[in-house]
């Protein structure tokens, strides 16, 4: 269990407004909006799976990317447009931002955060740090640029587990933070020597693995797909555990035509693109309505929109800015996850 201290700070970052709804209409005249300033700004939207359906779709239609955050950053770093519209939550516009300095990085609002950032901070976790000197330092890529700052390397889900195993294969003992499911998750499979920080996703720690057992019953022929910062107990029942693009991947390759999906529901706009024929279907999280913290949606990501994005790339408001001193620091790590290549 995490500290109430953390469950303060969810609650005090907490969105205080949802994003307005939209007819048809005002629809379609954000999107115009959108695109045509993309074209005058020089701009391109780099989307999370986890953002609304209709974000994702104009990403796509107008050259951007609908990524995880491994690809996000390598595309934004590698795209000749000198602005960045990064729809997703605030580490992945300052990643933006530290791979490529020399552009402007935007997003749709800076407040959208992330629970395993707001677990981590950064003055906390460099005092843990100073107390294990011996440890190689991990972290996971939900993390502020400043905790990023004082690791050795960063990961994404998709490359965390042949990143452990490259760093155990050289004898190194790990310090990892901050999620701690992720963490027992990797430690299993790779056996390595791990410290772990206890950090936890709102939306991943939700899955509930009496609910998924009885979910399974009630369709035996489904595949179970798991994001590894799931409880291990939802883990333990899954038919594939992986990153946000690997159980994208799970779902188009594997014979099953009905798939139960243990992570953001935001992902399904791919899973169906991709794959029209298949049902999906949402793993049962912990609680019905207003119980529910977070109901398989992150409550973050839900606060890009495209009223804000249209105001923002209109008005340049929302610039993600990071210390230079912290930068230089941070992309050190941040080099060593976007070029990694497992041997």
């Amino acid at each position: 269990m995490l500290d109430t201290k953390y469950d303060d700070r969810v609650q005090a970052f907490w969105p205080k407004t949802a994003p307005a709804s939209l007819d048809a209409t005002q629809e379609q005249a954000y999107i115009k909006k959108i695109t045509a300033l993309l074209k005058e700004k020089n701009a391109v939207i780099i989307a999370h799976y986890y953002v609304d359906d209709r974000i994702q779709a104009l990403a796509e239609a107008t050259g951007g990317v609908v990524a995880d955050s491994l690809e996000m950053a390598k595309f934004g770093a590698q795209h000749e447009a000198s602005t960045l519209l990064v729809a997703g939550v605030s580490f992945m516009g300052e990643t933006a931002k530290m791979l490529s300095p020399e552009k402007r990085v935007l997003m749709p609002t800076l407040e959208a955060t992330c629970s395993l950032d707001l677990s981590c901070q950064a003055e906390e976790f460099s005092a843990f740090c100073d107390q294990h000197p011996d440890r190689t330092v991990v972290v996971y890529a939900n993390t502020s640029a400043a905790v990023k700052a004082r690791a050795d390397w960063v990961v994404t889900s998709s490359i965390a587990v042949d990143v452990i195993e490259h760093l155990d294969s050289e004898g190194h003992k790990i310090l990892w933070a901050p999620d701690h499911y992720l963490g027992s998750y990797l430690q299993e499979k790779t056996q390595a020597d791990m410290l772990l920080w206890n950090g936890s996703c709102i939306v991943h720690e939700e899955f509930k693995s009496n609910a998924l057992k009885y979910l399974k019953a009630e369709h035996p022929e489904a595949a179970l797909l798991v994001h590894p910062e799931s409880p291990v107990e939802v883990i333990a029942l899954a038919d594939c555990v992986g990153s946000t693009s690997q159980l994208l991947k799970a779902s188009e390759t594997l014979p099953n035509q009905t798939c139960i999906v243990a992570t953001d529901k935001g992902i399904f706009y791919k899973m169906r693109q991709k794959s029209p024929h298949k049902t999906f279907i949402e793993a049962p999280t912990g609680g019905t309505g207003a119980t529910c913290r977070s109901c398989a949606h992150c409550p973050w990501m839900a606060m890009n929109a495209l009223e804000n994005m249209a105001h923002t790339l209109e008005t340049g408001a929302n610039e993600v800015l990071v210390d230079e001193a912290v930068r230089e620091k941070a992309v050190i790590a941040l080099n060593r996850m976007v070029s990694f290549q497992k041997i």
